[in-house]
Parts: structure tokens; sequence; C-alpha cells
């Protein structure tokens, strides 16, 4: 017994040792999954007692006790990740149910969860909102990589299912179905992307390239003048800074630069928006996600910067075919009212493309479909505002001055047939009507009063001018036959147009005071008829035309003085046309002195030459006003026109 003893005993004190027995002795538990720093690096056990967050040998020394446990550590940060992934899940899925609720899109329940192939779109039931959809423009996160000194292409695949031949549209656009075979990111047409929240954090005012004080100053500037003359406002929506800035950097750019060339003194100004707004342009050439706002910027800068106006006017047309902007009159026609802001911009392009085209006798990009011939439907809609009238107004003109430019082309050597004044008194009476129809349609306005009506009257002179002044084109006075009763109505016509182009601008209150913020085609026709009336006052005299260079050169004198005298910067367009207009008016009065002298008459091919020996002694006519009388269609207006110094007209970059 007393031999058997001692082996109970032993037995029972390993049974109290094992941590599978429970008794109510609280006993060390040992951590097998585990151990500390401390305990790990004596090679011993690690022990805890319930409750403790420290092990019995950390206790014992009173130092920290550091765990070791990756396991249990990599448990914890998992459960950490997901936490944030499942709240970063439900901010996404509320932002994009505010998105779709903002573009009147629908729910977000409607998209399948499974489609890989339209993320831009919802299921088949919803498509037909597909083409208005905001976007994220994924070309963008596919950079080019760099292999050396050269450039890879970068040619991707989009991950989706292959296409349903069940598909009901059997004739979409050519492209399409390439990119439906091929699934080429490079192919996509991608969609307008909404515009970044971080704008406004990132632009050139939060960098300090102007001050905000300086900046909300010129933007109240643009708000007043210039926006209030393009057709009341319909070019920039915004009402405050702030929001431009949100939505635009480009348009925020625009806006300053042209404010500023207006402003006397703000020429370091200038220079730095200047800079920034042609950099942002450059930028944005080859990217793919815009804005209408975006579109809106180039219009603006096209609309008053006469060195970039016609590639702008073509990239901004370029961008808005690429969103869309060509099919939203027929969506808004078939009851979506919310494409009537892009329809509007629409036109506004349209009439964009077409002011320069004219100018610089070359060919329209946007032509005359559907959408631009129904513009009646598009005023007939509630939403319509004053400014819609105006716009459409020059969309209606522009139809017409279009249809003439492909009825006698531009060729500048090419003189219109006896024939062709017939098809030339049909647009003479359509201009009448349009000028009927328009003129009482537009209403006055408490920024700039009377000038919405009579300035249509403006372009009705314009357009007269424009027209008639075919009638001279490729002609020469030294070998032309006596003048048609046509062409001789013709030709005077042009002359009188002109004539009121000049007097309506120095006579009329509100179109003098409007002439410095004015769009630059306005300013093109106006020194185009001035140079017109110097060219026939000199080369053709009085038995094939009416016109008194006495009466010319008081008018120019007049234009001359207005343009030296507006309150504008001093790289404007007025400031040029001053300048060079005077340069013409000083070789038109030696010729005017040289023809009251007069001596001997020589001739040319048996025609008296106005001014005599003295005239051909100091050169007849002056060299820089014998170039032919080309018309409007081949006057080929670039910067350097008048002054030769508009050749160099290039900012500083900062």
């Amino acid at each position: 017994m007393d031999a058997a003893t001692p082996l109970k005993r032993s037995s029972e004190d390993a049974n109290l040792e094992s941590p599978r027995v429970n008794n109510t002795r609280s006993a060390p538990k040992i951590s097998k999954a585990r151990a500390c720093a401390e305990c790990k690096r004596h090679k011993i056990r690690c022990e805890f007692r319930p409750g403790e967050s420290n092990c019995t040998k950390c206790i014992r020394s009173g130092i920290k006790c550091v765990i070791n446990d990756f396991s249990q550590k990599f448990v914890e940060d998992d459960g950490i990740w997901k936490s944030q992934a499942n709240a970063t899940m439900h901010q996404l899925q509320a932002a994009v149910s505010h998105l779709l609720q903002q573009g009147g899109l629908p729910d977000l329940s409607t998209y399948s969860s499974g489609d890989t192939v339209n993320l831009n779109g919802p299921s088949p039931a919803t498509s037909s909102h597909h083409d208005h959809r905001p976007s994220i423009d994924r070309a963008q996160t596919h950079t080019s990589h760099q292999e050396g000194p050269g450039v890879v292409m970068d040619v991707t695949r989009e991950p989706s299912p292959e296409q349903d031949l069940q598909n009901p549209e059997l004739v979409p656009a050519p492209m399409r179905s390439l990119y439906e075979v091929t699934k080429l990111r490079n192919l996509r047409n991608n969609h307008v992307e909404a515009p970044k929240q971080t704008l406004l954090e990132e632009d050139f005012i939060s960098r300090g390239l102007i001050s905000l004080h300086e900046a909300e100053e010129l933007f109240a500037y643009f708000s007043r003048t210039m926006n209030q003359l393009l057709w009341g406002g319909i070019i920039l929506v915004h009402r405050d800074l702030t929001s431009v800035r949100r939505a635009s950097t480009l348009l925020s750019a625009a806006v300053l630069t042209v404010a500023a060339l207006h402003i006397p003194n703000r020429t370091e100004t200038l220079n730095r928006c200047y800079s920034e707004y042609v950099s942002l342009v450059s930028n944005m050439a080859l990217t793919r996600a815009h804005t209408l706002d975006d579109i809106r910027g180039l219009c603006v800068g096209a609309f008053w910067l006469s060195e970039l106006s016609w590639k702008l006017s073509g990239h901004a047309v370029r961008i808005a075919t690429e969103m869309g902007l060509h099919q939203s009159y027929q969506r808004l026609t078939r009851g979506h009212t919310d494409q009537y802001e892009r329809a509007q911009l629409w036109y506004l392009l349209y009439v964009c493309d077409h002011h320069f085209s004219i100018a610089y006798g070359r060919p329209p990009v946007i032509h005359e479909d559907v959408v631009i011939r129904n513009h009646e439907t598009f005023l007939a809609l509630p939403m319509v505002v004053p400014g819609d009238i105006r716009l459409l107004a020059q969309v209606a003109l522009f139809m017409i001055l279009t249809e003439a430019y492909r009825m006698f082309s531009s060729d500048t050597e090419q003189a219109l047939s006896e024939e062709d004044f017939g098809q030339l008194r049909v647009y003479n009476v359509a201009v009448d009507q349009w000028r009927l129809l328009w003129q009482p349609r537009s209403a006055d306005s408490a920024y700039v009063r009377t000038y919405p009506s009579k300035g249509v009257v403006l372009h009705y002179h314009f357009a007269k001018f424009q027209l008639n002044s075919l009638a001279l084109r490729a002609l020469s006075p030294s070998n032309t036959p006596v003048f048609s009763m046509d062409r001789k109505e013709s030709a005077n016509i042009a002359i009188s147009s002109a004539m009121a182009c000049l007097n309506m601008v120095l006579e009329e209150p509100d179109i003098r005071d409007a002439i410095v913020g004015v769009p630059i085609f306005t300013h093109t026709m106006v020194t185009f008829s001035a140079v017109f009336l110097l060219k026939v006052a000199i080369n053709w005299n009085t038995a094939y035309l009416s016109i008194n260079a006495r009466q010319v050169r008081r008018l120019v004198e007049r234009v001359i003085e207005l343009m030296n005298c507006v309150s504008a910067g001093e790289r404007h367009l007025t400031r040029h046309i001053a300048r060079g207009l005077g340069k013409m008016l000083e070789r038109f009065d030696s010729w005017e002195a040289a023809w009251q002298f007069r001596g001997s008459a020589p001739t040319i091919e048996g025609r008296d030459v106005p001014g005599g020996a003295n005239a051909m002694a100091q050169g007849f006519p002056p060299p820089d006003l014998i170039y032919g009388m080309v018309g409007t269609y081949g006057f080929g207006l670039d910067e350097n026109l008048l002054d030769p110094s508009m050749a160099d007209f290039e900012f500083l970059t900062q």
C-alpha cells in the first residue's frame, strides 16, 4: 500500500497539470499558437493566466509583453481590410445612384451585375438611354509603355463575352461593328465623363498663377459684357467662378483669358492666362474624356482669340460629334428634355464653325442636315430662352450664305458669269426675308439694350455685302469689258452694303458701345468693308460704279478713330485693325494727292489712268491695295491680314 500510494499521487499530479482536466483550481494556460518575444528569446513556455494580457514571465520581470502571433495579425488585418472595402463599396453605390438620378437614368438595380461587356450602360431593357450617359474614359487608364527612346502603341482588349448575333441593331455604325469583333479599346467610342470634383483644388488659380481676387474680377467682367453679347449668355451657364472652376479648368482659363484681353493694362495677366489656356488645349488634343463645358471653353477661345479661332472651332466640332451632340436634337424631339442643353450647344457650334469658314474662305464642317433645317421646331420648345432666338437667327442666315458658297465656290480666279446673277438675286431676296422675320423676334436686353435687333440689321448688311461682292471677283479694271446691268447692280449693292456696315457701327450707339466686346467675326466684316471700299475707290472709276472716294476716306478715318478710342487691352484686335487701316489710308492719301495733281494722261490698255503721270510715278494703284477683288468667299482672313505685327502675335509662356 505504501508503495502504491506515491504512484497514485503522481498520477493525480499529472492529471492536475493536464490542460484537458477541468478543475476549480486556476492553472496557467500555455499558449502554443503564440509566444511573446521575451519567452521566445529564452526558449521557454509562454504562460498566460485567464484574464491576463501579459504572460507570467513578463509580469514577474515587469517588462512589456510583445506577442509575435503572425497568424492572428493576419486575421485582424484581413478583418480591417474587409470592413474598409465594404464601406467603400457602399459609398460608391450611393455615389452611382446619385449620378444616375441626376442624369435621369434607370435605377442601379436595373443594371446587370454580371454584365462585363457594356460597363457604361444598363441592361438591354434600358439600352435606349445609352447614348447620353456619363461614363469614364478608360482609354486614359491605358497609357503607352516606353521601350528605349521610342513609344510602343498600347493595344488592349475589352474583357467581354462574344457579341450576340441576335442583337436587333442590324445596321450600326461600321466602326461599332469593328469594335464588337475586335474588342479593342483603341477603337471604342467613349462617352462624356463626369467632371472631376478636385479641379478647383488643382487649377491654375489654386497654384497661384493669378490671384483669386483678380480671377473673380475677370469673371464678372466677362459675364456682364462678352457673355451677354454672344446670344444672351448661353455660352457660359455658370453663375459664379467657383462653379466654372469645378466644372472645367479649360473653360475657366478661356473666360479669364478673353476678359484680360479686353481690359486695359492687364498684359501680364493675359500672358499667364493665355499660356495656361494654350497648354490645356494642347494637352487635351489626344484625350477622349471631355465635358460640355470643355467644348464651351474651346468656343470661347474661337470667338475671341483671332490667332486660334480656326483651329479651336474645328477641334470643338470633332469633340462634340464624338460625344454625340449632333444626335441630341433627335432625342429631344422624342421627349428626352435633358437633351436641350446639348442640342443648343450643337447649334452654337454650327454658327462658330460657319463664322470662320466664311471668313477664311474655307468649306464648313457642319452641314445643313435635318437638325439645322428644322431649327424652328427647336424654338417651339417651352424651355427656349431669348438667347436661343438670337442664336437661331444666325443659324438661319448662315444656311443662306453656305448655300451661296456651294453655288459659287471660293475659287478666287473664277468670275461670276451672267447666268449666275439670277441665282444671286434669289439669295438677296432670301436675306431680305431673313431680316423681316428675325428683327422683330429679337427682344431688347437689360445688358446690351437694343443690340439684339440692331445686330440683326448689322448682319443683314454683312450678308448683302458678302453675296454681292462676288460680282467683282477675279475682275481687273485693266481688262474687264463693259459691265452688264446685272453685274453693275450687284457691285453697287455691295458698295452700299459695305458703307451701311461702317455707318451703322459709327452711328448706332448700342452697336458702337458693343464693338469692343463682339466676337471677331464682326471685327472681320467691319475691316473687310473698309478694305473693300478703299480698293473699289482706287481701282474702279465712277464710269463703272457709284462710289465717292472722299466719302470712303472719311468713313475709314472715323472707323480708325473708333478703334483707337475703345477701352481694350493693348493686344486686342481693334488695336491691330486701327494700325492696319491707318497704313492703308496713308497709301490711299498718296494716290488721292497724285490724282488731284493731273499731268498727262497715260492709259492702261486704252483706258485713262486716274492721276496721270504723277500717279504712275508714285505707283498706281498703291502696291498694298492692288491685289484682286476676290470677294468674301476668297477673303482669306489670317492674323496678319492688315497689320504685319499680328504675325508675331505670340504671348510669353511661363
